[in-house]
């Protein structure tokens, strides 16, 4: 029996090499960052070949691990008081305070340690997390060596904070692990204000004003969810309820008085997963390196809201509750998507879209059918390889030509063409057939039948989504007039190891949905579901009411990209001398036959410049952000009313 074993490699490990990173030896932490990757990531595989487990470990290096977790819950809040202090932030030690008072009256007062089941649950779902965040994340910390290095240089920083920076990116690796298997809802709390207090250090890294701005932001909403988390608890136990997340969910029914604490703690995932009107934090984490917005937005924090939704799904199944939690996620769902089109900084596109995808798997949570849950633990997994890609992308991309607008990546096909052919396949898999991401959008959408304003928001926002991920794809390959003297692009091996894996991953395990969803997804939800099941078999996934046949679109895309190659190659597309000048109704520089534009008015020469329209002037942030976080703010009142 492997499993206590693989729990403490997968858990505790990366929690003992985030101190050893803290060691000012470079190549020392190199392999650290490295081997705790590949040893985690090993781990999550081990696990998954076996079935559901529980575990209540007796100690943890001899110590109680009941008490042990709840010193580290007052350790951690006091730090995080401590925090608040320095940053002369109100709001944050006041949100502090309303966790360690009531967190306290619950250890002293409400007996929580009895009847509380396994300290630890695992299940197919909590493995497919577990493999999620080892795998994706460790490249992601992987990539972050190379990508460190430059960073520091460009800021020109005279002493390294790398020990700090990895401290924290390794240690939300083990926080997210424990999250996920954590059914001890104490324990699970610990290890959600990790996660918090880790996003809090690592968006404020570059210690800039904007960045410790944005990362107090990040802190007090997150604190916000918190706070809901520990009344949520007290409301269990003051109604007689173990604290117990698996007695929880399965539950014979949902009572108005379970509801209650119920929809707490889907509040504390709605402000983890950055849903309106809680999108500002997770939008103001772009400042920090690249390395954290796609561990962020891929395989850590906000993952770990939706998977508490997720969980919590089958506890309100059936109940006015479950309906407004639908209402609110495509609500959030179709919003973003509105702000992403506005949007031409690459990293604000992936931020809204992250929210927007978020918002759609909180929507299957609500609608709380087979084919919706299927949906969202799909595009869990879907969201989680391509977006993690395309932050890597991005940040790679920045380095090298010094913008991350989308504008300016024009023609990036001639400048970088392996980032630009990864990117590509980052983007292709985020919206087009027979990619995963649209799999579970359509599993979404035909689930939403029912709900007629959920099925019209999803339907819009997933045509938005075509729009905004299109213009993207259509810059990169845009063919310019390559610059003189380009260099071809090089690629450290550790930038370039987690891309490829990370482009090839998205094809695969979009070519093998039907067998991960029998192996993985099916077995989770026959706990709960007996009916209305999807099916997979030969390529095809399907129920009693529609059909996506994965491997036929497969054939005709493969045919189509041989032929596409063929047809560029005959016609010499891919030869540096076949770039012939445009004619725009305009002059060429006589001096430089490269340069095209117009003269104006007395003469004065105007460069030709092309540029897609985003109409900022109508669903801008600036112009549409507060009736939009309104409107959600409204929904959340109606949603948590629901429950009294």
């Amino acid at each position: 029996m492997l499993v206590p074993q693989m729990l403490g490699i997968s858990i505790v490990l990366p929690f003992i090499a985030a101190v050893l990173c803290l060691i000012n030896v470079p190549p020392l932490r190199s392999m650290l960052v490295i081997g705790t990757g590949v040893v985690v990531s090993l781990a999550s595989l081990v696990l998954v070949q076996g079935g559901a487990f529980s575990l209540s470990p007796e100690s943890i290096f001899g110590i109680n691990p009941d008490g042990l977790i709840a010193v580290l819950d007052f350790a951690l809040l006091f730090v995080i008081l401590g925090i608040s202090y320095q940053l002369k932030s109100k709001l944050v030690a006041t949100l502090t305070i309303l966790q360690l008072v009531p967190l306290a009256f619950l250890e002293l007062f409400m007996k929580p340690g009895e009847n509380m089941g396994p300290a630890l649950y695992g299940d197919q779902f909590s493995m497919i997390m577990c493999m999620v965040i080892s795998i994706i994340g460790s490249l992601i910390c992987v990539y972050g060596l190379a990508y460190m290095k430059e960073h520091e240089h460009h800021l020109k920083l005279t002493a390294s904070r790398q020990g700090r920076f990895f401290f924290f990116m390794i240690l939300f690796l083990g926080a997210m692990n424990g999250l996920v298997f954590a059914n001890n809802l104490l324990w699970l709390y610990f290890f959600w204000e990790v996660t918090t207090f880790c996003s809090f250090m690592l968006i404020k890294h570059d210690d800039t004003e904007v960045a410790v701005t944005n990362a107090t932001r990040a802190l007090w909403m997150n604190m916000l969810g918190g706070v809901a988390f520990v009344f949520g608890m007290i409301l269990f136990r003051s109604q007689g309820l173990p604290l117990s997340l698996q007695e929880i969910i399965t539950a014979e029914s949902a009572s108005k008085l379970v509801l209650l604490p119920i929809g707490l703690l889907c509040f504390a995932g709605f402000t983890k997963a950055a849903q309106l009107p809680f999108q500002s934090w997770l939008c103001g984490a772009m400042v920090a390196p690249t390395p954290v917005s796609a561990l962020l937005h891929s395989s850590t924090m906000v993952k770990a809201g939706v998977y508490l939704v997720v969980r919590l799904a089958p506890a309100f199944a059936g109940t006015l509750f479950s309906t407004y939690v639908a209402l609110f996620g495509a609500f959030t769902f179709l919003a973003a998507a509105v702000l992403a089109l506005s949007q031409s900084n690459g990293k604000k596109i992936l931020a809204y879209s992250t929210i927007s995808n978020l918002g759609m798997i909180v929507a299957c949570a609500g609608i709380n059918t087979p084919a919706a849950m299927s949906a969202a633990i799909l595009l869990i997994v879907f969201h989680a390889i391509s977006k993690g890609l395309m932050f890597l992308c991005v940040g790679t991309i920045e380095q090298k030509i010094g913008s991350r607008d989308i504008e300016d990546m024009r023609g990036l096909m001639g400048v970088m063409p392996k980032t630009a052919m990864v990117a590509v396949v980052g983007i292709v898999t985020m919206f087009l057939p027979p990619f995963g991401a649209l799999l579970s959008k359509w599993m979404a959408v035909e689930a939403s039948a029912h709900l007629p304003l959920v099925v019209l928001m999803l339907a819009m926002g997933s045509a938005l989504t075509m729009v905004f991920w299109g213009r993207w794809l259509g810059l990169i390959m845009t063919s310019v007039v390559p610059e003189k003297g380009l260099q071809a692009e090089e690629q450290s091996s550790l930038i370039r190891v987690p891309l490829v894996f990370l482009a090839t991953s998205a094809i695969i395990i979009s070519f093998v949905a039907p067998g991960l969803y029998s192996a993985m997804v099916l077995p989770v939800l026959e706990r709960f579901y007996s009916a209305d099941l999807y099916v997979a078999a030969q390529g095809m996934i399907s129920n009693n009411i529609g059909m996506f046949a994965l491997y036929p679109v497969f054939v005709i895309l493969a045919l189509g990209v041989i032929y596409a190659a063929r047809v560029s190659s005959a016609k010499g597309f891919f030869k540096r001398g076949s770039y012939v000048t445009p004619y725009v109704c305009g002059l060429q520089d006589p001096t430089d036959s490269r340069r095209l534009g117009f003269k104006g008015p007395l003469g004065v020469w105007a460069d030709f410049k092309t540029t897609n329209y985003y109409m900022e002037n109508l669903i801008g942030e600036t112009r549409i952000s507060s009736w939009i976080n309104l409107v959600a703010v409204g929904i959340l009142i109606i949603l948590l009313a629901g429950v009294f």
